[in-house]
């Protein structure tokens, strides 16, 4: 498992994949001060809500290489051979996943904080809803790769099945910069939820789309 682990996280940071999320969060979060305007107390009130849409929109974009390559060169159907649960194979990619993702997305969240002019507290607030939050949005990248991975084009679906999941993540995410520790509860609950919930979910695509 740790090998598999090890193998997709490698293939994350390959081909500037890792590069690709974070330009495209930046890009996201750079362009809302030019369609808001210079209002510094704005751009600071909606700031926090803006970096976890930007992160939600870029933990889908590579949503279509995490399980559909695996499943067209025949490398799951090799896992399973061996013995390897799908679900466990999914766990997996989820781990690797988050650890391909989250930590640039963290890091380049501290570029947005400066470019929306939010203040150190709430850049701490929205990193631990960061670290909270970015493990559900990785169950659900992967169990939305899954989803799709055997059907025509995947990757226009997947925004479809992934986005309208992700609501909570993004209400609660966005809530807790304002809400306090009640909204990171909740955060935590579904995240959770989701972490416990996907390997089985993406599993059985999984294996669905094997047959």
């Amino acid at each position: 498992m740790i090998a598999l682990i090890l193998r997709d996280v490698r293939r994350g940071y390959a081909g500037g994949g890792a590069t690709l999320v974070v330009a495209f969060f930046l890009l996201v979060t750079t362009l809302f001060p030019f369609a808001i305007g210079p209002d510094a107390a704005l751009l600071a009130r909606v700031g926090g809500g803006v970096i976890w849409a930007a992160a939600l929109l870029a933990a889908l974009l590579p949503v279509e290489r995490l399980v559909a390559p695996d499943l067209e060169s025949g490398v799951l159907d090799q896992l399973a051979v061996r013995g390897l649960a799908m679900s466990a194979v999914a766990a997996a990619k989820m781990m690797a996943h988050w650890l391909a993702f989250a930590p640039p997305l963290m890091l380049a969240a501290l570029i947005a904080a400066g470019l929306l002019d939010l203040s150190a507290a709430t850049l701490a607030t929205v990193e631990i809803g960061l670290a909270i939050g970015t493990p559900g949005l990785a169950a659900l990248a992967v169990t939305t790769g899954a989803l799709v991975a055997s059907s025509r084009g995947g990757s226009a679906v997947a925004g479809l099945v992934m986005l309208p999941l992700a609501v909570p993540l993004l209400i609660f995410g966005a809530g807790a910069i304002e809400g306090g520790a009640a909204a990171f509860k909740l955060l935590a609950a579904v995240s959770l939820l989701l972490v416990a919930g996907a390997p089985f979910v993406a599993g059985a695509a999984m294996r669905a789309g094997m047959d």
